[in-house]
């Protein structure tokens, strides 16, 4: 999902007739606008603010909420991880258009991570609090500059081609995406993954860690590992000795300290 790219616009023919293009557009829109609710949402989910249920909500019994939320995640990570792959992805664009590819993937991840939202069990023993308030606000803001660093992040690299509008928006318009160039721009030129640092950040600076919430981040965070192993040898495939050159002197989630 970090594959760094430098794309340009130019022309093209569109892919199918009027109302093909309109339905793509609005197929597109509509997986975008899902997924930008499901992203803020998650904020609120992982942080326990605003929205009406949290990391810690609700009550359950310890070992049957282990079980359904491993499950939970389990589903998430092999559809994340699974659509994600070269392979999938040619067998995908031969049932839909490939235009709206991306457009589709990232419509089933939202659907996957609403499912660990509606069903995620909590486990509300207390791991660590931070009982100072100034301490506490200030893990707060960490997690909060994580979140902001995903979001970044994503601009960096395209944000409206990462999660697909922008290729249904162009189809709509009859121009096309050029093939992706190799380009590390901002924090990309410090860490090869800056995206999945920020989850890290926002999962793990919780003033008050539940085990409910511990299991969430170590989860989650094993998933980025086996996700960035799976991410680079598609990346190394895609681009060759360029991005073998790039692991070489960049690191993979902490800058390296000259």
């Amino acid at each position: 999902m970090t594959i760094v790219t430098d794309q340009h616009l130019q022309s093209g023919p569109r892919t199918g007739g009027a109302l093909a293009r309109i339905a793509g557009l609005v197929y597109g829109s509509t997986s975008y606008l899902i997924f930008l609710g499901t992203f803020l949402y998650a904020i609120g989910f992982v942080s326990g603010l605003i929205v009406p249920k949290t990391i810690d909500s609700g009550t359950a019994t310890p070992l049957k909420a282990i079980i359904v939320n491993l499950l939970l995640l389990s589903v998430f990570a092999v559809q994340h991880s699974g659509m994600a792959r070269r392979g999938f992805k040619r067998v995908l664009t031969g049932v839909v258009s490939p235009v709206v590819e991306r457009s589709t993937y990232v419509l089933c991840a939202s659907l996957a991570l609403i499912l660990v939202f509606a069903f995620w069990q909590p486990v509300p023993a207390v791991v660590w609090s931070v009982g100072n308030p100034a301490a506490s606000m200030a893990v707060a803001a960490l997690s909060a500059l994580g979140w902001l660093i995903v979001l970044y992040s994503t601009f960096l690299i395209s944000h409206f081609e990462l999660f697909g509008l922008k290729h249904v928006l162009l189809n709509f318009f009859g121009r096309a995406l050029e093939p992706i160039r190799f380009h590390t721009p901002g924090l990309y030129r410090f860490v090869r993954h800056p995206i999945y640092l920020g989850f890290i950040i926002a999962f793990w600076a919780a003033p008050t860690m539940t085990v409910g919430h511990l299991l969430f981040a170590f989860v989650t965070t094993a998933y980025i590992f086996v996700g960035i192993a799976l991410e680079e040898r598609d990346l190394v495939a895609t681009f060759g000795d360029e991005y073998r050159r790039y692991k070489e002197r960049v690191a993979m989630l902490l800058p390296r300290i000259f």
